[in-house]
């Protein structure tokens, strides 16, 4: 079995680190490691997934994971990676948002009693907002000069756009970032902070203050960004971010995100994300190479992904609706499934009554819905096969839709050619 440093480097998830010697203490010593979440919403999005699995990697090789949450730093706002001001949080939305992170750390790392590796999750808001202005200038401002904060690239790059620069408050988030470290440093022997490459400055912004207020030695580590094919942050997509929190990207939605990935990303993904092992991801690049065509490693991606998010049980559900969604067992599927699989669809609804009779005409629907520009087209389109009720191809002309076509009693789903899905749902 690799060493965790070894495993890492397979994985390609070391892209800075302070000191080389960090390499030799996390295969064969025991160290606290933290990382910090920004609490600016009650749920986290693929974006933290890496540093998520990060730190269970390390929980898993003996070490001590520590999940910060930011109650007080959450207040300022890091300026890194940001054109402007973060909007600043009240109490009450840092309280609601850090109870909805708890409960999606505990599906990544281990938090129960009595083991040495036991995760703690931490909101920094408990250590800063006691502490004084003179003792924070004294204790920390000191070590610093100015010179040094305004070369941080994330400080830096706010100088150089004259029109929208930046607060004394975003100016002074590295100092209180510092502290943070400095604190789980002193209370609970923590010795390494992780994070993206876009936090290099901030953490060894702490490495020093430990080094020059304690005289100790602490470790920083930086992970490379995770991106899309076109350079794009992992978690951004055209329709917003991609959330942990079912209720905000369901389930199917999360499969679906991995399981578009691109051919050229896809062996970094599982890679950085899952929990595969080595041989199985050597063997999913030799089918991405040749077999693109059954997509493989996306599958096993996506599995992965949902299966470590939200269970296997949800996992069988988004496959099972993946599958529905241009197979006939559509039919079958339970309301709430059914939208899973259309949640993107457009919806037109019309009256219960139309079923009446001969039921709701066909050509008349796909006008309505939009699918076709006129009767005419409509007519077309069924006549040369391209109009599914329920993913079953219309044989003909004259063809209504009835009773019997309805799903999970109130739906009709009619697609025109491959991907032009419409919900039609009864009123």
């Amino acid at each position: 079995m690799a060493s965790i440093s070894a495993d890492l480097d397979f994985r390609g998830l070391i892209h800075q680190v302070s000191d080389p010697g960090l390499r030799g203490i996390l295969d064969t010593g025991r160290l606290t490691a933290y990382v910090g979440f920004d609490p600016s919403a009650d749920t986290l999005h693929v974006g933290n997934l890496l540093q998520l699995c990060l730190m269970r990697r390390l929980q898993q090789a003996g070490h001590r994971p520590i999940a910060v949450a930011g109650g007080g730093t959450g207040r300022i706002g890091d300026p890194g990676g940001k054109d402007s001001e973060r909007p600043l949080l009240s109490t009450e939305q840092l309280r609601e948002n850090l109870a909805g992170i708890r409960g999606q750390l505990e599906r990544f790392l281990d938090f129960s009693e009595g083991a040495a590796q036991s995760a703690l999750m931490l909101d920094n808001a408990q250590w800063l907002e006691g502490l004084s202005f003179i003792d924070f200038l004294r204790d920390v401002g000191k070590h610093f000069t100015v010179n040094q904060m305004v070369a941080k690239d994330s400080v830096r790059s706010r100088f150089e756009r004259a029109e929208q620069g930046i607060s004394f408050t975003e100016f002074a988030y590295m100092l209180v970032q510092a502290y943070d470290y400095l604190h789980l440093f002193d209370a609970y022997g923590c010795r390494l902070q992780m994070g993206g490459s876009d936090q290099w400055g901030n953490i060894v912004t702490g490495v020093e203050l430990i080094r020059r207020a304690r005289g100790e030695s602490a470790f920083a580590l930086t992970t490379p960004l995770v991106t899309r094919a076109d350079g794009t942050k992992l978690g951004k997509s055209e329709s917003g971010a991609v959330f942990l929190d079912p209720k905000r990207t369901s389930p199917y939605a999360f499969y679906q995100y991995f399981y578009r990935s691109d051919d050229a990303v896809v062996g970094s993904y599982l890679r950085m994300l899952t929990f595969l092992s080595h041989d199985e991801i050597t063997d999913l690049d030799e089918a991405t190479a040749t077999r693109p065509g059954e997509r493989a490693a996306q599958r096993a991606l996506a599995r992965a992904m949902t299966d470590l998010v939200h269970g296997p049980g949800e996992t069988a559900r988004a496959e099972r609706a993946a599958a529905a969604l241009f197979g006939e067992d559509v039919a079958s599927l339970d309301e709430a499934t059914l939208l899973m699989v259309v949640e993107d669809a457009p919806v037109t609804t019309v009256a219960s009554a139309s079923l009446d009779g001969e039921g709701i005409d066909l050509v008349s629907l796909l006008v309505e819905c939009g699918l076709s520009p006129s009767r005419g087209a409509a007519r077309t389109a069924i006549s040369q096969g391209g109009v599914y009720v329920n993913n079953r191809r219309v044989p003909a002309e004259g063809a209504f839709v009835t009773a019997a076509d309805v799903v999970a009693g109130r739906y009709v789903l009619v697609r025109r050619g491959r991907r032009d899905v419409h919900l039609v749902q009864l009123a």
